[in-house]
């Protein structure tokens, strides 16, 4: 299996920049994965699709302003884009330039309000550095962090909460849970009164997510480490609406990834949590998710090979050639796919 077999041409111009005004106003494909059959449909027409016994799983994970602007004594701009916490003041951390931040370096952010001297070198230009700060982390971050949107975002987002999910609780993510933006409470709170159970899980988004297939073999691609989460009472939804026999429904690839990673034979969903390097792509057997709400995905990426392993490689690439026709938003703050 070859990565260049998940390319599709895309437009630069269908990349969204900015999101709706209106989060359920997105378009929606609908692609049924038995048939290939299409429809086009909008993101607030995804009530026809549910029925009462359904059980929607979504991630509750909370994007981190993680992108810092700082300088070393000496002058030097750094940028640092935090990845994973490994202790109270620790973080592995993304550096720009790498040059700039050896190790004992110290760099300064906000006027001294934030101070990091950098322990180790990692691979690709990463780093563990150790922060000193007054106070509690999170608020400082807060004052000083930009939202890390993702590279092919060049326009400023106005509200940093339109790249939050309105489900967000569990702070940690370096990117977000894209497929969960089209909804609001308002449209939740009009599933779950249908009988939909709603289930949620975390898995903290890593910037692997947005890490390019560097290799023409798809079987030599090796997976991102994420965090995830899922607590007993959601664990028992899950099993419970499976059990009577409800489709378990994923809210994006991250969703889906949880929930494979954690899944017995059976499908049932065990409380626990851990680090998931889970690779899903066409010829691996779904143990648990039977239906997906997702984004479109980057051409040759592990996410368009994900839901080409529920839907078929064939009928993917038709309905992303379609939504490139049909003039779809694409990415993070684009349109969204039913696979039903």
């Amino acid at each position: 299996m070859k990565t260049s077999d998940f390319y599709f041409h895309l437009p630069e111009e269908q990349i969204a920049q900015v999101p709706l005004k209106d989060r359920t106003t997105s378009r929606l494909m609908v692609l049924d994965q038995k048939t290939g059959e299409i429809e086009h449909k909008h993101f607030y027409d995804i009530k026809a699709y549910l029925k009462p016994g359904d059980c929607l799983v979504l991630n509750d994970t909370r994007v981190i302003p993680a992108r810092l602007f700082g300088a070393r004594p000496s002058g030097g701009k750094v940028e640092f884009l935090l990845l994973t916490r490994k202790e109270e003041k620790r973080w592995e951390v993304l550096v720009k330039p790498g040059k700039k931040a050896k190790i004992g370096d110290e760099i300064i952010f906000g006027e001294g309000l934030l101070k990091a001297k950098v322990e180790e070198i990692i691979e690709d230009g990463k780093r563990i550095v150790s922060f000193e700060y007054e106070g509690i982390f999170e608020e400082v971050l807060d004052a000083l962090g930009e939202m890390p949107l993702p590279p092919y975002i060049h326009e400023k987002l106005e509200d940093k909460e339109r790249y939050q999910t309105v489900y967000s609780k569990h702070e940690g993510s370096a990117a977000a849970p894209t497929a969960g933006l089209h909804f609001t409470k308002e449209l939740l709170k009009e599933i779950e009164e249908m009988g939909v159970k709603i289930a949620y899980v975390t898995l903290h988004v890593g910037l692997g997510t947005f890490r390019p297939v560097k290799v023409e073999d798809v079987l030599n691609h090796e997976m991102h480490s994420e965090y995830y989460s899922i607590d007993e009472e959601n664990a028992t939804i899950i099993n419970k609406a499976k059990a009577e026999g409800g489709r378990v429904i994923a809210v994006g690839t991250t969703s889906t990834r949880t929930l494979e990673s954690n899944a017995d034979e059976k499908g049932l969903i065990k409380a626990g949590s851990g680090w998931t390097n889970i690779f899903i792509y066409p010829g691996y057997t779904f143990k648990c998710v039977k239906a997906l709400i997702t984004n479109f995905h980057l051409p040759e990426s592990t996410l368009i090979m994900l839901v080409s392993a529920l839907a078929g490689k064939e009928a993917i690439l038709n309905a992303y050639n379609t939504a490139v026709k049909e003039g779809y938003r694409f990415f993070s703050f684009g349109d969204a796919m039913l696979i039903k």
